[in-house]
C-alpha cells in the first residue's frame, strides 16, 4: 500500500484545504491509535489529493496547501519506519520538499526528523545527527509552541541518534535540552501532529532508549520505575515504551520482565507487536532457557514464527 501510494497514486481531483486538513488530522490519530493497516489502505488517496491540490493552487493557499502535503508524507515516512520500509526515504524527502515550499518552520523541522530517523536506520548516524542539528537552529528563534514541539522532539531523536555511535555526554545533553524546552510548551490538542512530545516521561522514556543503545542498560531501571506509561496521550507512545522497556530487559537477561513487556505491547497496540523490530525481539525470547507460557501462541499470532 505504501508503494503504490508513492509510486502508483490514484487520479484525484483537487479538494477544499479545509478538508484535506481534516483528513490528514483523521490519518494522524490512526497513527496515534496504532491503526495502522487503516492508515496504510488511507494514504494513496491522501496523498494524491494533496499534490492534486496544491498544484492547483498559488500564492498563500499553495503555501497552505504544502504544509499539509508535509505533514501528510511525513506521516507516510512515519509508517515506512514503523515498517521497516525502504519507502522512508522518498516519503521523508517528498515531506522536506514540500515543508520547505511551504516556508514554514514546524513542518521542515517534522520532515527533517523523519528523514533523519530513515537515515540511521539505514547506518548514517552522523549524518542524521548534522541534519537535525542544523535544522534545529532554524527553529530556534521562533517561538511559537508548534515550532518549539517539533524542535524539542528533534532533540529527543538527535540524542538517541548520537547514542547510537557511542557519544553519551551529546545524548544525554541533547535530551536535557529537549527537556527543558518541553517544560515551557503548553502540550495539549492543539499540538496533537507532534508525534514525540517532550514531557518529563516521554524524555525518561528516550533516557531509556539511550542507556540501552550505550551499552547499559542497568542505568535505565531506576529510570523506568520513576515513568507512568499511563500518562502517555497515545497508544502509539504507550507501546513504544514497552518496546523499549522489553529491550531493557533482554539485554540485561531478564525473560520473564521482557515478556511481561511484549504482553503489554500487545495489549495496548496489537499492530506495534507485529512490528519487524518487535518480532526479532520476540524470537530471541524463544531462545531463553526459561518456561514463558503463552510465548510461542503470541511468536504465532504476531508473525515472529509460522504455526
Amino acid at each position: 500500500m505504501l508503494e503504490a501510494a508513492l509510486f502508483q497514486p490514484p487520479v484525484v481531483s483537487p479538494v477544499p484545504l479545509e478538508q484535506l486538513t481534516r483528513a490528514l488530522r483523521r490519518a494522524r490519530e490512526d497513527f496515534r491509535q496504532v491503526r495502522y493497516t487503516r492508515l496504510a489502505s488511507d494514504l494513496p488517496v491522501l496523498l494524491a489529493a494533496v499534490d492534486a491540490t496544491r498544484e492547483a493552487l498559488d500564492g498563500h493557499p499553495r503555501e497552505r496547501a504544502c504544509a499539509v502535503a508535509a505533514g501528510a508524507y511525513s506521516l507516510a515516512g512515519e509508517l515506512a519506519i514503523k515498517l521497516r520500509s525502504e519507502e522512508s526515504w522518498v516519503a521523508a524527502d517528498r515531506a522536506l520538499t514540500a515543508a520547505r515550499a511551504s516556508g514554514l518552520p514546524a513542518p521542515l523541522g517534522e520532515a527533517a526528523r523523519v528523514l533523519s530517523v530513515a537515515m540511521r536506520h539505514a547506518g548514517r548516524h552522523q549524518q542524521a545527527v548534522g541534519l537535525l542539528t542544523r535544522t534545529s537552529r532554524e527553529l530556534a528563534d521562533d517561538h511559537a509552541p508548534e515550532a518549539q514541539a517539533v524542535r524539542a522532539a528533534m532533540l529527543l531523536t538527535c540524542g538517541y541518534t548520537a547514542a547510537h555511535y557511542g557519544d553519551r555526554t551529546a545524548a544525554l545533553d541533547m535530551l536535557g535540552e529537549a527537556e527543558s524546552i518541553g517544560q515551557q510548551i503548553p502540550y495539549g490538542p492543539g499540538l496533537d501532529q507532534v508525534t514525540v512530545q517532550a514531557t518529563s516521561e516521554q524524555c525518561d522514556s528516550f533516557r531509556m532508549s539511550v542507556f540501552n543503545k550505550l551499552g547499559t542498560p542497568d542505568e535505565g531501571v531506576a529510570v523506568l520505575r520513576r515513568i507512568r506509561p499511563g500518562v502517555f496521550p497515545t497508544a502509539e507512545r504507550r507501546a513504544r515504551f514497552h518496546t523499549d522497556a522489553a529491550r531493557m530487559w533482554h539485554q540485561l537477561d531478564d525473560p520473564r520482565r521482557t515478556w511481561a513487556e511484549l504482553r503489554a505491547i500487545e495489549h495496548e497496540a496489537p499492530e506495534e507487536a507485529r512490528r519487524p523490530s518487535v518480532r526479532a525481539l520476540t524470537t530471541d525470547l524463544m531462545c531463553s532457557s526459561v518456561s514463558l507460557p503463552g510465548l510461542r501462541e503470541f511468536a504465532v499470532r504476531t508473525g515472529a514464527v509460522h504455526s
